[in-house]
């Protein structure tokens, strides 16, 4: 009698008909495998399902290995900080002369209202920066302003999300996620996307979300802006460590977890969201190793955090913010988000509010400028400055004004961008861009470019399409790159 050779696999408890079907079956499809894995893009998607977070190459030679993003959330007012305009001076209290398009604010329009600071040219290349940032002025060298940015969103909501996520009416993949998704990152020890005391509100989470990404690429948030550095300073990671266990009692809490996750994993077909859980363990046991001593900002030398404003009551929370984002770049973070939130949006106290908002963010900006200059990091890193939109050139209940998408300014520094130039204009009042006009989806076109990637090729298969950050538009704004 032949003895039954499928027997010792009947007795097996995890071995059921349909999952020894599947396992054969896996058999007849490696045969094709090596003909489907023979093009580039399938050859590296099998390796970033393997270590989605592995080091990648770019489409073609990056100028920025890095990004860090400050973000002025609620909108500061670029006709009052970055972009002169002459005929507000000249027709200041005169009545708004074009149709105004929709407006945040449901009241007719005031009169047109003249820049609340004097504008002063420095530096070789002379750009105009008024006297709210005095301290990145020194740095206008450095600095490539572009004044005619465009988005959709009148509200905050709205245009935090095209802002950082393409698109003001979904939940998509964020600007740091699609870089760390084409990339990867460099330390395995760190996430490759912290966002720093990152806004709860007008999105939310959603802000630096991975959205169908998988959730390796998700951002980190470290606090969020309602905490203050002196609340988690010391153990911001604390919620990873399991107190009162050893290092090697952790370890091997975590061993039997995933060999859990691992064993149900191999009982179905791939599954995207446990890998990545799988992933993230593996993440957070390591920079219980390593992310403390990044974040001991407290061990800079005096001078150092003299330069980013520590020794200061009403610069140390944003100081902090750009020196642990220094300290994370020199650790090969990919990119970095700091958040001055939420203060911004003047509706009214236009120049009491802006003047303590500047007073906070403009000494550590240009310190964080200056260091990264002096260490030799800000050519292969990408700083950006920005809010989610701009401010009217008329007045708002006579001292503010209202939510401006329609044209307004931004700038970078280092990365590939041209350093002490301007791109773009926005009409004789500040209004509508007219000139190299940078809508968001350029705007992400050329961070993307910057870091080595073709904003058309990264893309992601999801609900029966190829998705990308820049949807069906986005052009590289070429006149800034060096």
């Amino acid at each position: 009698m032949i003895e039954n050779p499928w027997k010792n696999l009947q007795r097996s408890p995890l071995l059921t008909r349909r999952s020894m079907l599947r396992d054969t079956a896996c058999g007849f499809g490696v045969l094709g495998l090596a003909g489907l894995l023979s093009e580039a893009d399938r050859l590296a998607a099998a390796s970033a399902a393997a270590n989605p977070l592995a080091v990648r190459k770019p489409h073609f030679e990056p100028r920025a290995k890095q990004v860090i993003f400050l973000f002025m959330h609620g909108g500061p007012s670029s006709v009052d900080i970055l972009d002169p305009k002459p005929r507000l001076y000249r027709d200041h209290g005169k009545p708004l002369p074009i149709k105004r398009p929709l407006a945040f604010d449901e009241d007719p329009p005031g009169p047109l209202m003249k820049p609340l600071w004097d504008f002063k040219r420095t530096g070789q290349s002379g750009i105009p920066m008024s006297d709210l940032f005095p301290h990145v002025r020194t740095c206008v060298d450095d600095l490539c302003v572009i004044r005619s940015m465009v988005g959709e969103g009148v509200d905050h909501g709205a245009a935090l999300l095209q802002t950082f996520t393409g698109t003001s009416t979904f939940t998509r993949p964020s600007l740091g996620s699609w870089a760390l998704y084409g990339l990867g990152t460099e330390n395995q020890n760190l996430p490759g996307y912290i966002t720093i005391k990152p806004a709860l509100a007008h999105g939310g989470a959603k802000n630096w979300s991975s959205a169908f990404l998988p959730g390796a690429y998700q951002g980190t948030a470290i606090g969020h802006s309602g905490l203050k550095v002196k609340d988690f300073r010391g153990e911001p990671i604390e919620y990873l460590v399991h107190r009162g266990f050893t290092p090697e009692q952790q370890r091997y809490e975590l061993d039997m977890l995933q060999n859990i996750n691992r064993r149900h994993a191999q009982l179905r077909q791939h599954d995207a969201e446990l890998e990545a859980r799988i992933q993230a363990f593996e993440l957070a046991f390591r920079m219980q190793m390593r992310a403390p001593e990044a974040f001991e900002v407290e061990k800079e030398t005096a001078a150092t955090r003299k330069l980013y404003g520590l020794d200061r009551e009403e610069t140390h929370e944003f100081g902090w913010q750009c020196l642990l984002a220094r300290r994370l770049a020199e650790r090969g973070v990919r990119f970095i988000q700091c958040t001055h939130s939420y203060k911004w949006d003047q509706h009214s106290q236009l120049y009491e509010k802006h003047t303590e908002n500047a007073r906070e963010v403009d000494l550590p900006i240009a310190g964080l400028l200056k260091d990264l200059k002096s260490r030799g990091m800000l050519e292969e890193t990408l700083v950006i400055w920005a809010g989610e939109f701009g401010r009217t050139p008329v007045s708002q209940g006579g001292d503010g004004r209202d939510h401006n998408p329609y044209g307004y300014s931004i700038w970078m520094a280092g990365g590939g961008v041209k350093p002490g130039f301007v791109y773009g204009a926005t009409d004789d009042i500040g209004y509508h861009a007219v000139k190299d006009r940078m809508h968001i989806h350029d705007f992400h076109a050329t961070v993307l470019h910057l870091l080595g990637l073709d904003h058309e090729k990264l893309t992601f298969h999801y609900s029966g399409r190829d998705f990308r950050l820049t949807d069906v538009a986005g052009v590289v704004a070429e006149k800034i790159l060096v």
